[in-house]
């Protein structure tokens, strides 16, 4: 088993039950990118690229659910878990731009089509690749996960104070702060849980956001706050020109739901926005499930899609035309007309099914209140429902 699982096991919340498999990936600028996939090679690929201070254990509990009939592809950011640190120069959103191409470049195959998520700074790095040739290639959806484009720091609520200049420059000091976050103690725990998650979060995924967030370096850290603070990527969400849903949390102090509203708002093709009502902004530890069904829905949506589309077009063109009724064995080369048919004439219905999609199966979800979107319709529905 991978050092990530053995380390995740030993420091977080339980890691995925499944070994890790590690690509190598090599960026445009030489530093290499620590990779690790997962699942049955052939299944749908999901590729997740976590946020700031953070590392690919952020994404444990979605790795645990997915890998089972996916193959889940996560990567430590540059500077991040295992991930090597860089020079002053290799802090940009290029570079993360530049990163996610040498992933992609490395773990799908050629031409294979991936959903990809983002959270925090993974959703910019998306933002940051979308008109990138190997993002155009290999993603067919995405999902942008408590993140935003640009005015990160003007609109943090971290400071509980009015907007203003003020506010502002507290922000950027607090955040791009040097002070060493030391080790994980029931008070040095209360700096991440304040900033990043809501209040009535349970005390273990608390425990667990601080091991991941004290792990991070000191360097790394501040490095990659200055480019957050000068972040534009406006542009980059007018390039996702592909199906991108949008989800958020509604008690975010970091990157509030406004910046969850104003990207479904600009988003060239919005799949549907979500807002987890009283969740922070570690949303894929402290609402779990509710992230792992919104990953899901577009790898049913269009992945399972485009591989059924293909497997008929297949179809089509290698049955031979049938020019009256088979009694045994097709003479042409055809199956034993005795083989049971499924009744809608895609598989073998003696096929054993995925349990991850049957149908019906969505995803269990958090106890939390969600309000969500339909595609096209990319504003909240007013109407609450308690998934």
């Amino acid at each position: 088993m991978s050092g990530f699982v053995k380390r995740a096991a030993a420091t977080a919340a339980p890691a995925p039950s499944v070994t890790a498999r590690e690509p190598t990936a090599v960026s445009a600028d030489g530093s290499r990118v620590h990779v690790e996939a997962y699942g049955p090679d052939g299944a749908p690929a999901v590729v997740l690229a976590h946020g700031w201070t953070c590392s690919a254990r952020v994404w444990a509990a979605q790795i645990r659910e997915l890998a089972a009939g996916h193959r889940v592809i996560a990567y430590d950011q540059r500077g991040h878990g295992r991930t090597p640190a860089v020079a002053g120069a290799g802090h940009s959103t290029e570079a993360l731009a530049d990163d996610l191409e040498a992933v992609l470049a490395a773990a799908p195959a050629p031409g294979e089509r991936a959903v990809l998520a983002g959270h925090s700074m993974g959703g910019m790095t998306l933002m940051a690749a979308a008109s990138r040739p190997r993002f155009v290639e290999h993603a067919a959806a995405a999902l942008l996960c408590s993140t935003g484009s640009s005015r990160l720091v003007a609109g943090s609520l971290v400071v509980p104070v009015r907007a203003g200049a003020f506010r502002t420059r507290l922000t950027r000091a607090i955040l791009g702060s040097r002070t060493p976050l030391g080790p994980v103690t029931p008070v040095s725990r209360r700096i991440p849980r304040y900033a990043t998650m809501a209040p009535g979060t349970a005390p273990e995924r608390v425990a667990e956001c601080a091991r991941i967030v004290h792990a991070c370096p000191r360097p790394t850290r501040v490095a990659w706050a200055h480019v957050l603070a000068a972040l534009d990527l406006d542009a980059g969400v007018r390039e996702m020109r592909l199906p991108t849903a949008v989800v958020s949390g509604t008690a975010d102090r970091l990157t509030p739901i406004g910046h969850a509203r104003a990207l479904a708002a600009s988003l060239p093709d919005c799949a549907g926005l979500v807002e987890l009502a009283g969740t922070g902004h570690m949303t894929p530890v402290e609402a779990p499930e509710a992230v792992t069904a919104e990953i899901r829905k577009p790898v049913e949506a269009h992945l399972r899609r485009e591989a059924a589309a293909g497997r008929e077009a297949r179809t089509v063109r290698e049955t031979p035309v049938r020019r009256g009724p088979v009694t045994a064995r097709d003479p042409h080369g055809a199956r034993d007309s005795s083989t049971p048919r499924d009744p809608h004439g895609t598989r073998d219905s003696s096929t054993p099914r995925d349990p991850l999609t049957a149908p019906g199966t969505t995803g269990q979800r958090d106890s939390v209140t969600v309000r969500e979107a339909p595609a096209g319709q990319c504003t909240p529905m007013t109407q609450e429902e308690t998934a």
